[in-house]
């Protein structure tokens, strides 16, 4: 199935999917699409993967029609959720092919946006958060890779530059009997929390409605927000006018 012809996607579309799956399915199913902590199937041997060609397999699961074998309908739009089917199909077409010569294999080219449209929007849904003279002052140069820049514009998580403690979300659960308890999110669906002790260690909380009571604070909310906003011409566009920064 790897093997078979597949038309190709937008290669924003698929970095878009790439930042939607790391947010909402890596947990369960891993970073390289292997399995995650959360016990989640290999994606690599999935029949619905290996078969999936314009997201009829993968899109019906993220929207909820396997919620009564355990696994949870994902809060995504449809259109979000093809993204992540392109993604994951992106990989899969990787299959047998990863042992090529770099040569062989010709590099994707996504700087393709209008800068001055990528400006503006800037200008309008960024800059009251961000500035061209401030912290992103020459990020074109510290992110020379444009895939890792857009990639890193659209989570909020510059890759390439060292973490920033500033932007990892934490959560506050109160079990209705017994005291608050604060940590790193790692996971969190209608089904489940789980969240990082200062110790390394980690907790998981069943969820039942309202039950136990949890408060997220994400400094990258407003990154998360807009994802479901974005067009691709959006992404293109701000990509073209972010490698300007040099």
């Amino acid at each position: 199935m790897p093997g078979q012809v597949r038309a190709a996607d937008d290669p924003a579309v698929v970095e878009h999917g790439k930042t939607l799956y790391a947010i909402n399915c890596q947990g369960c199913h891993g970073r390289d699409l292997r399995g995650g902590d959360m016990g989640g199937p290999n994606l690599l041997r999935s029949e619905v993967a290996l078969a999936d060609q314009h997201g009829e397999g993968i899109v019906p699961i993220i929207q909820g029609a396997r919620q009564a074998m355990g696994m949870p309908k994902i809060g995504l739009s449809i259109e979000d959720s093809n993204a992540v089917a392109a993604y994951v199909r992106s990989v899969v077409a990787m299959i047998g092919v990863q042992g090529k010569p770099p040569e062989q294999q010709a590099p994707l080219d996504i700087v393709v946006g209008n800068a001055a449209a990528g400006q503006a929007y800037f200008d309008a849904k960024c800059k009251s958060c961000h500035s061209p003279e401030g912290d992103l002052r020459g990020i074109a140069t510290r992110i020379s890779n444009p895939k890792t820049l857009q990639n890193s514009w659209i989570t909020g998580r510059m890759r390439g530059e060292a973490p920033d403690p500033g932007t990892i979300a934490t959560v506050t659960v109160t079990p209705a009997s017994g005291p608050a308890v604060q940590g790193q999110l790692v996971h969190i669906d209608e089904f489940i929390v789980v969240l990082k002790l200062p110790d390394d260690t980690s907790l998981s909380f069943q969820r039942h409605g309202d039950e136990p009571k949890v408060v997220v604070q994400d400094p990258l909310q407003a990154h998360k927000d807009l994802l479901p906003a974005y067009t691709d011409a959006d992404i293109h566009n701000v990509t073209a006018y972010l490698v300007t920064l040099k």
